[in-house]
């Protein structure tokens, strides 16, 4: 992880263009490409969700994270990563995770951006539960999720 990286796992909102500005800000004269990606909760299998309940493991999810983040840079050049997921109530709409990556070249930051997110969705220590109107459901692990991550495998 470099000194440059920001890992957040915080309850509120987080403003899109105040780490897209962050990023930039990190090496102005070397940066080339910057990629954001920002996830929101959605209705999935038209369950009719109302809110998503997310929990984690305090300091055991911060460590995971940090290894995916320090992966990506051992992978790729990249000039820093930004890392924000929230947790508690979120309701249908509302951003879940951002991950922004900075690099000289967008094929490392579009790259590196997707394995952050492969790995988080995986790895990271987060419990899901989705809110409908027939009470609260967690969520399971996806099959698609394991084969994205597999991907980069280099084994």
């Amino acid at each position: 992880m470099k000194k440059a990286d920001l890992i957040a796992i915080q309850e509120a909102d987080f403003d899109i263009n105040h780490h897209y500005q962050r990023l930039l800000q990190i090496n102005p004269a070397g940066t080339g490409a910057a990629v954001l990606f920002v996830g929101l909760v959605r209705d999935l299998d038209d369950a009719h969700v109302e809110a998503m309940q997310l929990d984690h493991y305090p300091g055991m999810t911060e460590t995971c994270l940090q290894q995916i983040v320090t992966r990506a840079h051992q992978r790729w050049a990249l000039e820093g990563i930004h890392l924000v997921h929230r947790v508690g109530r979120l309701n249908s709409n509302d951003q879940i995770v951002l991950v922004g990556v900075a690099s000289r070249h967008r094929s490392d930051a579009f790259d590196a951006c997707e394995f952050v997110m492969d790995y988080l969705k995986q790895d990271a220590p987060f419990w899901k539960a989705e809110i409908t109107e027939h009470g609260k459901n967690w969520v399971q692990a996806k099959a698609s999720d394991q084969l994205a991550q597999q991907r980069w495998s280099t084994d």
